[in-house]
């Protein structure tokens, strides 16, 4: 099962993407908040911020979720207890970037509803996640 390793490579590179962007978007966003409503920069931030999601972010979520559950299921590890709490925490890892995506979508629109300080603090929620999810991978607790 020479192909399982591919797939499994996909997803190691897959999982690397999608982290850097979600590491690399509030850092975006603590520069965006504190630009100038229509100036220049604010317009450059939201290109940025719009190709980071659709081009990168995006398909980087999918390609991780499709190689990672047809890993589990080529290793046979669907029905492992620690999978499913690796799974329920790549779930709240994506309902981060849902959230991430919407606060793109409000600074599309030039509000401000958050402060930099916020985003600092949401810069370390993808951290946290991927420590536990890496942890679960690597020692299997249970």
């Amino acid at each position: 099962m020479e192909w399982a390793l591919w797939v499994k490579s996909l997803h190691i590179v897959a999982v690397i993407s999608w982290m850097a962007g979600l590491l690399y978007l509030p850092r975006l966003y603590v520069y965006h908040v504190t630009s100038k409503v229509g100036s220049e920069v604010s317009e450059t931030f939201k290109i940025m911020e719009q190709r980071l999601l659709r081009v990168i972010m995006n398909p980087a979520m999918m390609v991780t979720w499709v190689a990672g559950l047809l890993t589990g299921y080529l290793q046979d590890q669907l029905m492992n207890p620690w999978f499913h709490v690796k799974l329920v925490f790549v779930l709240v890892l994506t309902v981060v970037h849902v959230k991430f995506s919407g606060y793109r979508k409000e600074f599309e629109r030039d509000e401000r509803k958050r402060s930099a300080k916020f985003f600092r603090l949401m810069n370390e929620v993808p951290t946290a996640l991927m420590i536990i999810i890496v942890l679960l991978v690597i020692l299997k607790p249970f």
